[in-house]
């Protein structure tokens, strides 16, 4: 396979990455549009519109695979291939924390909120604007924006320990509302997840930089 060939298969390849990144912010967007405004429809779409992001992960990883065994890349475009495979898994990932938001809005039903819905937002707005980041970083293979990934998650972090306490004493005051307050609790741990799988992609943007991996103090799981 010719190089120019090549390259430009790595380049159909990140376009992909981009592709399914914006596929996984309009599934948290649509995701938390169900969430304020209690929209079974569109939490039902988020949950049926998942099996695009699996198949897009899918086809993606299988072109991964095609390059590295048919062209036995070395240095940076093995470090990007090999980067790109797993962030393809971290992006499926969020995919389905989004459909696991959808999913406790149809648990929810006509449930009432036991706290106004003000935190979760800005936190999913917070957990989005790193996911662009982090993909566009991958991309432009850019380590600096990267480590502002990292930094941002700080922010989401402090927002999820705010509701966490505040769901926390609410359930304390009134055993009644221990259902209700769980089903917002996992909503908001769904958001932190997506902030950290995004902190995930960016340390995979330092390595395909730089060949290093840093520790952002970030699970993988």
């Amino acid at each position: 396979m010719p190089r120019e060939q090549f390259h430009r298969q790595i380049n159909q390849l990140l376009d992909g990455v981009i592709e399914m990144g914006s596929m996984v912010d309009r599934a948290v967007e649509r995701a938390m549009t169900a969430l304020v405004e209690r929209n079974v429809q569109t939490a039902r779409e988020v949950i049926e519109r998942d099996a695009d992001v699996n198949q897009m992960n899918f086809h993606l990883q299988n072109s991964c695979i095609s390059l590295l065994s048919l062209q036995a890349p070395m240095a940076v475009d093995l470090r990007v291939i090999v980067s790109v495979t797993s962030v393809l898994d971290n992006l499926e990932r969020m995919g389905d924390h989004a459909e696991g938001i959808a999913k406790i809005v149809l648990m929810m039903q006509d449930e009432p909120l036991v706290k106004p819905l003000i935190d979760m937002p800005i936190m999913a707005m917070k957990a989005r604007e790193m996911l662009r980041l982090a993909v566009q970083s991958f991309v432009d293979r850019d380590a600096e924006a990267a480590y502002g990934v990292g930094r941002m998650d700080d922010t989401v972090d402090r927002l999820y320990d705010q509701i966490y306490a505040d769901l926390v004493q609410i359930m304390v005051s009134d055993p009644s509302t221990i259902e209700p307050s769980t089903h917002l609790l996992w909503c908001a741990h769904n958001l932190e997840r997506i902030a950290d799988r995004s902190t995930n992609i960016a340390e995979r943007t330092v390595y395909a930089a730089t060949g290093m991996m840093p520790a952002m103090d970030v699970s993988s799981y």
